[in-house]
């Protein structure tokens, strides 16, 4: 079971311009690990672990604070005296597992002016976090979109094309893309019972909205993808080196289909467990259009990813705010 989540090398692609021979033959390991599952493990990424289990640290110092100070940082859904509404904490009475979304944090109160997106918003994390979790916070989420993008230059080397065109998708501070903690507790009971298979979930099934997911999850495990053919369900296993990278909606659209997003869910644990997704999302104004890797535009009109972002998100109980 374990060997259904391909592990992939990365290495060569931190090494070269894409044009080794080792760098093309970890293209092709990436290719075919979109294709025909959609989730693959990847190690020689650059991140050093030392950082990675600070990050968890900082997460778990978080989600262990009382919560008054958890509550300082959230929505103004669940706290009326912040203006925020799509960044921040939210708490587990939405759906199971606590979560804290935390949007690029280069962000400032002087720059936020300048986007036209509900998405992006300053969140003044002085008020709950110390100044040296702060800074951590900002490096990895650096070094994470660094990597998410060198994964998207990847997919467009496959297409031929030239892979400085990811700009045209990704512009930093633009971007809505989300580094979230997701703490579940000691969950006293399922988020839901499974319809397909009758096993009980912490976290529903479902696919993500953006181009990757890069996920690090703890060694309580419990992530599981299906099998696109057979509908059968596969362990992620718990690599501490590694992190999960799964495709999203917004590859798939911009793939014409090739690269699917792939279904996947977390079993219910009675104990506790945190996993800290890097959803890889486009600049809010950028069009999504299926023309952008092949070149072809059948006439079809784009749209914003913004809007693509909000069809998506409707889906999820905890952005009905």
């Amino acid at each position: 079971m374990k060997s259904y989540i391909p592990t992939v090398n990365i290495s060569s692609l931190l090494k070269s311009d894409f044009n080794s021979l080792s760098a093309k033959n970890t293209l092709l390991k990436i290719e075919r690990a979109c294709v025909d599952i959609g989730f693959f493990q990847v190690i020689g990424h650059g991140i050093d672990i030392k950082e990675i289990n600070n990050i968890c640290k900082i997460g778990n110092r978080f989600f262990n604070s009382p919560i008054e100070n958890k509550n300082k940082l959230a929505p103004k859904k669940w706290n009326k005296k912040n203006k925020n509404t799509y960044r921040g904490y939210f708490p587990n009475t939405v759906n199971g597992k606590e979560g804290l979304d935390l949007g690029d944090l280069k962000i400032t109160p002087n720059n936020l002016k300048k986007y036209k997106s509900p998405y992006i918003e300053y969140l003044n994390l002085n008020k709950s976090l110390s100044k040296s979790s702060i800074k951590s916070l900002s490096n990895y989420f650096d070094h994470i979109f660094s990597l998410s993008e060198i994964l998207f230059k990847s997919i467009i080397k496959l297409y031929k094309k030239n892979e400085s065109i990811s700009n045209q998708a990704f512009s930093r501070v633009k971007t809505l893309s989300t580094l979230r903690f997701n703490y579940y507790p000691n969950q006293t009971k399922p988020v839901e019972i499974s319809k397909q298979d009758g096993v009980a979930l912490g976290c529903e099934t479902h696919v993500d909205s953006g181009v990757f997911t890069v996920l690090y999850q703890d060694k309580k495990g419990g992530l599981q993808v299906q099998n696109r053919k057979n509908k059968k369900w596969y362990d992620v296993p718990f690599n501490k080196n590694a992190l999960i990278v799964n495709t999203g909606l917004a590859l798939e659209y911009l793939s014409k289909g090739r690269f699917k997003a792939t279904n996947h869910r977390v079993l219910w644990n009675k104990t506790e467990r945190m996993s800290i997704p890097f959803f890889f999302e486009p600049s809010y104004d950028f069009v999504m259009h299926p023309s952008f890797l092949n070149g072809s535009k059948n006439g079809k009109k784009g749209i914003f990813f913004q809007k693509f972002l909000q069809n998506s998100l409707k889906k999820f109980i905890e952005y009905q705010r």
